[in-house]
């Protein structure tokens, strides 16, 4: 079993994140930040809800200014058992009284401010009704790359996610699979990733024959049969960091079109991954990719981009894709994944999870991108 990683984050390391966060929303132009409960929230403060419902929870978030969490007054004891608790003050309310009213005391009337994405519009438009000169962009718009470099300690956490899911692969391709169903070897992948100390787990795809053409396809009742190319992508949350990793496995002899397309997307994989250095733009990364799978005459069933950012959630900004021209930062880490995908017929995807370096990139998944053979 992997074992749980021993980092954790201070009050200080909360501090920072929110002192930063309220700087970049400044330089931003916003009057402030407004998180609800989901990642954003429990990597600002280390605070989770113990369960999200209508009552209004909400860090406000201010250059010049305290952070302030405005929570329930029946959920206040557990904000203040939060790691980032002392670093920030909590105003709470009891039932009956108008939170928003409150929230607003906080606020510059006519602010434009970034929210939450999930923040619930029964909240956004109470805030609105109380502050009706306000107006709101959503953080992915506002500050899209407000999580996206990563610290010391979280590629540490980072580097072990990868480590279990890579465990995880190791295990699976000696487990059976004619014979048996896509559900069956998704839920020994949930069994394994678990084991190896993810508390989440956010997909189990096993895509096998036909199936592997669709990128996102649920593992289902198909049985699984020799001969069939099969893809697995899968991956989750340990110790709060996002894993996420695809390998094709073959069951049994491979033709030697399946053998040419699957080193065709290794050979894009690579291509992709060498991509990857400061100052680099994220379409490059992509086109890198690309290149290869277009040269080699299947650019038509590439159909997806090259990559997405992973941290807290395991799907975030930047995104490998044309037209993003975010320059790449020593600390970024997002997935490198081109894939063919052939209708009807069979499909192939490899994805590492890469970490921008001072002077490249560093791969945080480490199996082997040949083809597998399975049984």
């Amino acid at each position: 079993m992997t074992g749980s990683t021993a980092v954790s984050f201070t009050a200080d390391d909360y501090r920072a994140r929110m002192e930063r966060a309220a700087r970049t929303a400044a330089e931003a132009g916003l009057a402030g930040l407004l998180v609800a409960p989901g990642p954003d929230l429990v990597w600002l403060t280390g605070y989770t809800p113990p369960a999200v419902t209508e009552r209004l929870t909400l860090l406000v978030l201010a250059a010049g200014q305290d952070p302030v969490l405005v929570v329930p007054a029946l959920e206040s004891p557990d904000a203040q058992k939060a790691a980032g608790a002392p670093a920030l003050a909590l105003r709470d309310w009891t039932d009956g009284k108008d939170p928003y009213a409150a929230t607003a005391a906080l606020l510059d009337a006519s602010g434009r401010f970034g929210i939450s994405d999930n923040a619930w519009a029964l909240h956004l438009l109470a805030l609105q009704q109380a502050m009706p000169g306000s107006s709101y962009a959503s953080l992915t718009e506002a500050l899209p790359m407000l999580r996206a470099v990563k610290d010391a300690a979280e590629l540490e956490l980072m580097t072990a996610a990868g480590a279990a899911a890579d465990a995880t692969f190791e295990e699976i391709r000696s487990v059976p699979f004619a014979g048996r169903r896509e559900s069956e070897v998704a839920a020994d992948l949930d069994r394994l990733l678990r084991r190896h100390g993810h508390e989440q787990v956010d997909f189990t795809i096993v895509a096998s024959g036909p199936n592997g053409a669709n990128p996102h396809h649920e593992a289902g009742d198909r049985v699984i049969e020799r001969g069939d190319m099969v893809v697995l992508d899968f991956g989750g949350l340990k110790d709060g960091y996002g894993s996420d990793t695809s390998r094709t496995v073959h069951v049994g002899e491979p033709t030697d079109e399946e053998r040419r397309v699957h080193d065709i997307v290794r050979e894009a994989q690579e291509a992709g991954f060498r991509a990857v250095r400061p100052g680099a733009a994220c379409q490059d990364v992509d086109r890198a990719a690309r290149a290869v799978i277009a040269d080699a005459g299947y650019g038509e069933y590439f159909i997806h981009r090259t990559g997405h950012g992973i941290g807290v959630t395991t799907h975030e900004p930047p995104y490998m894709i044309e037209g993003e021209e975010r320059p790449l930062v020593p600390g970024m880490c997002f997935s490198v994944e081109p894939g063919i995908y052939l209708p009807g017929r069979f499909g192939v995807r490899i994805e590492d999870i890469v970490t921008v370096t001072e002077d490249g990139g560093r791969r945080l998944n480490t199996t082997p991108r040949e083809l597998v053979i399975v049984e």
